[in-house]
């Protein structure tokens, strides 16, 4: 008789509470009891083996086909649930097969000539700007923001980060600075304005592209700050300094030697960079099956073990790294609490089940964050050795100039869609 939910959940859960109706109305619950009751049902039992057979991937199917329905608390308490208890406990020797399968499959993936990039970036990124707009901060930042101190809101947190990045740069009027991954423009007109630098930003999406050509039209900015849909490959020219957020993950382990390379050959000899990624404390060769599969197709959260040997080769120097533990998972919280709240219009953009995935890309991300050890790591980069000063004072002395520039800065100027 094949395995179902219900036996994999009394494998797992042993703390907490969880009670899980089956398709047939019968319920069982788990755990010892010691906190407030998740409660979940199961609708057919099609769906039940799903599960109990592949829990990575099936989990978040069926939620988002409605198959799988959060009775009591919601699909983030329940995934946060599943991680205390420590998941991974109910493997079987099938579900490690499959993931096996799944990481010789990405491995192969990652030898292919050139890859999909644009691609993998427009599945996601060429969503409807207003899509968007139900969750981020006021700059579009959809990246890990920055909440020093704690108590801040998103829109501080993500203007800390913009500042923070900033300062590291250590950016001189006139400066030619190269952003990889501009997103919807909002570092690259901050960098601008902040600091009276020349900017262009690359991407591989077309949507973005067009919001952040219209923003900095709309800013008086169009002569300062350009974008480009262009691949890092092509990229030509030097910059003083270079900057990435939240681009790194879509390169592909494959190809981290390319891309160091590449900014090894664009990079002034006088020049620094700053890196802002997602990492991991080990490698793991693959990603998240639900994630790869709906949400972010070819994507890669690397260890620092993978990253520094090709910044290394590139004949790179290191000049800091900064580790962010937690930043991302409160940013995580913020965005789906926004996104949850909007939900109607979510719906009315898309349908229910698109709504249902992304809330559930957003939980099971977040519940990464704060028990599965990710985190954000920060690496500035140059290729002369005096580029950086020697202690990083010079970072809290910037930020607060910055403090200043945008005490006096007009309001972001707003899409209309």
């Amino acid at each position: 008789m094949p395995s179902t939910t219900s036996m994999m959940m009394k494998k797992i859960v042993r703390k907490g509470s969880l009670r899980l109706t089956l398709p047939t109305g019968a319920s069982h619950t788990f755990g010892d009891g010691s906190e407030s009751t998740i409660a979940i049902r199961i609708t057919d039992d099609e769906a039940d083996r799903a599960i109990a057979n592949d829990p990575a991937l099936k989990l978040g199917e069926m939620y988002m086909e409605g198959r799988l329905i959060i009775e009591e608390g919601n699909i983030f308490d329940f995934l946060s649930l599943l991680a205390r208890n420590g998941i991974r406990k109910a493997a079987t020797p099938r579900m490690v097969a499959q993931g096996l399968a799944r990481i010789l499959a990405f491995q192969a993936s990652s030898r292919l000539p050139i890859n999909r990039n644009l691609r993998n970036v427009s599945h996601h990124y060429d969503l409807s700007a207003k899509l968007f707009d139900l969750f981020l901060d006021e700059d579009w930042q959809y990246s890990c923001a920055y909440f020093e101190p704690r108590e801040i809101s998103l829109d501080q947190a993500q203007l800390a980060k913009k500042r923070h990045i900033a300062a590291k740069l250590q950016l001189q009027p006139g400066n030619r600075v190269l952003e990889i991954g501009s997103g919807w423009g909002g570092l690259g007109m901050y960098l601008a304005e902040s600091s009276g630098v020349d900017v262009t930003g690359i991407t591989l999406s077309e949507e973005q592209l067009k919001v952040s050509r219209i923003r900095a039209q709309k800013r008086g900015l169009a002569e300062k700050v350009r974008f480009e849909l262009t691949d890092y490959r092509d990229l030509k020219g030097q910059y003083d300094r270079i900057v990435s957020v939240g681009m790194f993950e879509h390169v592909g382990v494959g190809n981290f030697r390319n891309f160091f390379r590449k900014i090894a050959e664009v990079l002034d000899k006088q020049g620094v960079m700053v890196l802002h990624s997602i990492g991991r404390t080990k490698p793991n060769y693959a990603t998240n099956p639900f994630i790869e599969k709906y949400i972010f197709p070819g994507g890669y959260i690397p260890s620092l073990a993978e990253v520094l040997p090709a910044v290394e080769k590139a004949g790179l120097l290191v000049k800091d790294i900064e580790i962010l533990p937690m930043h991302y998972a409160w940013t995580l919280r913020a965005w789906r609490e926004r996104f949850v709240a909007k939900r109607a219009e979510a719906v009315a953009l898309y349908d229910e089940r698109f709504f249902r995935m992304w809330e559930f890309y957003l939980a099971a991300s977040e519940v990464a964050f704060r028990h599965d050890r990710l985190f954000i790591f920060q690496m500035q980069l140059a290729r002369h050795q005096d580029m950086v000063p020697f202690d990083r004072n010079y970072i809290a002395r910037r930020e607060a100039e910055l403090r200043e520039f945008e005490a006096g800065r007009r309001g972001l100027e707003r899409v209309e869609f």
